[in-house]
């Protein structure tokens, strides 16, 4: 049984998961199981990790996008760096520590200034953002608490990975979108930022293996 964590808006937010719902093999007998929370409530977050007492928790939940970061610092590091710290609590406070598997997924951007080419996990870090030194809390208290607790808690080191479901306001989205609309005569012309940057990219599902 998977159970999953989603933020109360005024309109749906669900689209990129739209795919399991219209697959019924992911709602027999309520497999899937959504909750409203959010990572920057700790109550919710004791709440229902101890309501549902999972045996694994991925934390893939973050303000993700570089650029915004800038504009929403203080809002990214309480969502990607404390959000991370109030999930570890919560393990803690519902007594899991010795049953639960962690997960948090982490980031190249912590390389951010990159200090050697290619990166390995022996590589200095160096972020450049706001989201990419959240993260790097993020990193560092899932490390403390492995050490600390003895709780099985891993960082996954992900760089750019891409799929269908990729928002549309990430440089790859916005590119593909927008020569289809040039080539359906929507769009005579759109605009980059640095064109100089250089980055490595993956397929979502490559990641997952």
């Amino acid at each position: 049984q998977v159970h999953g964590i989603v933020r109360r808006s005024s309109s749906f937010n669900t689209g990129r998961i739209e795919h399991l719902y219209k697959n019924p093999q992911a709602h027999i007998e309520g497999n899937m199981k959504l909750h409203y929370g959010d990572l920057t409530d700790s109550t919710c977050l004791v709440k229902i990790i101890n309501e549902v007492k999972p045996t694994e928790i991925y934390n893939l939940g973050a303000q993700s996008h570089v650029k915004i970061s800038f504009d929403l610092a203080e809002y990214t590091a309480d969502v990607d760096g404390v959000g991370t710290l109030r999930l570890l609590d919560a393990i803690k406070t519902c007594g899991l520590i010795d049953s639960v598997k962690f997960y948090q997924a982490s980031t190249s951007e912590l390389f951010g200034k990159v200090q050697e080419i290619p990166q390995k996990e022996t590589t200095p870090f160096y972020p450049r953002s706001p989201y990419g030194a959240a993260k790097l809390y993020a990193y560092w208290i899932v490390v403390n608490f492995r050490e600390a607790y003895n709780l099985f808690a891993v960082n996954g080191i992900l760089f750019n990975h891409e799929s269908p479901r990729r928002g549309a306001n990430f440089v790859t989205r916005k590119i593909s979108r927008s020569v289809a609309k040039i080539h359906l005569g929507q769009l005579n012309c759109f605009s980059l930022g640095n064109l100089d940057a250089k980055r490595d990219w993956g397929h979502a599902r490559d990641y997952v293996e």
